[in-house]
Protein backbone atom coordinates (compact mmCIF):
# COMPACT_ATOMS: atom_id res chain seq x y z
CA UNK A 1 0.00 0.00 0.00
CA UNK A 2 1.42 3.44 -1.14
CA UNK A 3 1.37 6.33 1.59
CA UNK A 4 1.69 10.30 0.95
CA UNK A 5 5.62 9.66 1.90
CA UNK A 6 5.81 7.83 -1.16
CA UNK A 7 3.97 10.47 -3.75
CA UNK A 8 6.52 12.87 -2.24
CA UNK A 9 9.57 10.94 -2.63
CA UNK A 10 8.57 9.64 -6.01
CA UNK A 11 7.27 12.84 -7.44
CA UNK A 12 10.76 14.87 -6.29
CA UNK A 13 12.77 12.00 -7.75
CA UNK A 14 11.64 13.36 -11.15
CA UNK A 15 13.87 16.29 -12.65
CA UNK A 16 12.54 20.01 -12.67
CA UNK A 17 9.46 18.85 -10.09
CA UNK A 18 8.63 21.28 -7.38
CA UNK A 19 6.06 20.76 -4.64
CA UNK A 20 3.09 23.23 -4.29
CA UNK A 21 4.13 24.84 -1.08
CA UNK A 22 -0.23 25.55 -0.03
CA UNK A 23 -1.49 21.95 -0.39
CA UNK A 24 0.07 18.69 -1.38
CA UNK A 25 0.33 18.59 -4.89
CA UNK A 26 3.64 18.27 -7.25
CA UNK A 27 3.92 19.62 -10.79
CA UNK A 28 6.79 19.86 -13.43
CA UNK A 29 8.42 23.10 -14.03
CA UNK A 30 7.83 24.12 -17.61
CA UNK A 31 9.06 27.50 -19.36
CA UNK A 32 8.94 28.67 -15.65
CA UNK A 33 5.73 27.70 -14.89
CA UNK A 34 4.48 24.62 -12.74
CA UNK A 35 2.32 22.31 -14.50
CA UNK A 36 0.55 19.74 -11.95
CA UNK A 37 1.45 15.87 -12.61
CA UNK A 38 -0.19 14.24 -8.92
CA UNK A 39 -2.33 16.33 -6.02
CA UNK A 40 -4.98 15.60 -3.42
CA UNK A 41 -8.23 15.30 -4.21
CA UNK A 42 -10.36 17.63 -2.84
CA UNK A 43 -14.05 16.01 -2.63
CA UNK A 44 -16.95 17.90 -2.75
CA UNK A 45 -19.19 17.01 0.45
CA UNK A 46 -21.60 19.48 0.92
CA UNK A 47 -22.94 21.44 -2.31
CA UNK A 48 -22.99 24.93 -0.57
CA UNK A 49 -19.96 24.40 1.16
CA UNK A 50 -15.99 24.57 0.09
CA UNK A 51 -14.42 20.90 -1.35
CA UNK A 52 -12.77 18.69 1.50
CA UNK A 53 -8.95 17.58 0.98
CA UNK A 54 -9.19 13.93 1.13
CA UNK A 55 -5.15 12.81 1.50
CA UNK A 56 -6.45 9.22 0.68
CA UNK A 57 -6.72 10.02 -3.19
CA UNK A 58 -4.68 11.34 -5.47
CA UNK A 59 -5.66 13.17 -8.65
CA UNK A 60 -2.76 12.28 -11.24
CA UNK A 61 -2.27 13.42 -14.70
CA UNK A 62 -2.82 11.10 -17.48
CA UNK A 63 -1.66 10.86 -21.24
CA UNK A 64 -5.03 11.30 -22.97
CA UNK A 65 -8.82 10.32 -22.47
CA UNK A 66 -8.08 6.65 -24.31
CA UNK A 67 -5.01 6.39 -21.15
CA UNK A 68 -7.33 7.58 -18.77
CA UNK A 69 -10.63 5.56 -20.18
CA UNK A 70 -8.24 1.53 -19.82
CA UNK A 71 -7.55 3.08 -16.33
CA UNK A 72 -11.15 3.52 -15.26
CA UNK A 73 -12.22 0.31 -16.80
CA UNK A 74 -9.56 -1.69 -15.41
CA UNK A 75 -9.62 -1.80 -12.12
CA UNK A 76 -12.68 0.33 -10.63
CA UNK A 77 -11.67 -0.01 -6.99
CA UNK A 78 -8.06 1.31 -7.38
CA UNK A 79 -9.49 3.68 -10.11
CA UNK A 80 -12.17 6.38 -10.55
CA UNK A 81 -13.78 9.66 -11.80
CA UNK A 82 -16.25 12.52 -10.53
CA UNK A 83 -18.12 14.62 -12.93
CA UNK A 84 -15.63 17.48 -12.00
CA UNK A 85 -13.28 15.95 -14.11
CA UNK A 86 -15.32 15.04 -16.55
CA UNK A 87 -12.90 15.67 -20.03
CA UNK A 88 -10.16 15.98 -18.08
CA UNK A 89 -6.95 14.23 -18.98
CA UNK A 90 -6.84 12.48 -15.22
CA UNK A 91 -7.86 9.76 -12.95
CA UNK A 92 -8.46 10.02 -9.04
CA UNK A 93 -6.45 6.88 -7.36
CA UNK A 94 -7.03 5.13 -4.14
CA UNK A 95 -4.24 5.41 -2.17
CA UNK A 96 -4.77 2.62 -0.31
CA UNK A 97 -5.51 0.15 -3.33
CA UNK A 98 -1.99 0.94 -5.41
CA UNK A 99 1.30 -0.63 -4.09
CA UNK A 100 4.13 2.32 -4.43
CA UNK A 101 5.60 0.35 -7.77
CA UNK A 102 2.93 1.16 -9.73
CA UNK A 103 2.25 4.58 -8.16
CA UNK A 104 6.17 5.26 -9.45
CA UNK A 105 4.59 4.18 -12.75
CA UNK A 106 1.56 6.49 -12.60
CA UNK A 107 3.26 9.39 -11.61
CA UNK A 108 6.56 9.11 -14.16
CA UNK A 109 3.80 8.38 -16.90
CA UNK A 110 1.83 12.12 -15.59
CA UNK A 111 5.25 13.64 -15.46
CA UNK A 112 6.15 12.82 -19.37
CA UNK A 113 3.15 13.86 -20.33
CA UNK A 114 3.93 17.36 -19.26
CA UNK A 115 7.86 17.51 -19.30
CA UNK A 116 9.83 19.11 -21.96
CA UNK A 117 10.42 16.58 -24.59
CA UNK A 118 14.54 17.46 -24.22
CA UNK A 119 13.91 16.86 -20.61
CA UNK A 120 12.12 13.51 -20.65
CA UNK A 121 14.74 12.31 -23.45
CA UNK A 122 17.95 13.41 -20.54
CA UNK A 123 15.89 11.20 -18.16
CA UNK A 124 15.49 8.48 -20.52
CA UNK A 125 19.24 8.50 -21.01
CA UNK A 126 19.88 8.97 -17.65
CA UNK A 127 21.12 12.35 -17.83
CA UNK A 128 18.88 14.44 -15.79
Amino acid sequence: MADLDDVRRISLSLPETVENEDRFAFAVVVKGKPKGIVWTWYERVDPKQPRVARPDVLVVRVVDSVERETLLASEPRKFFTEPHWSGYPAVLIRLAAVEPDELAELITEAWRSLAPRALVKAFDAGRA
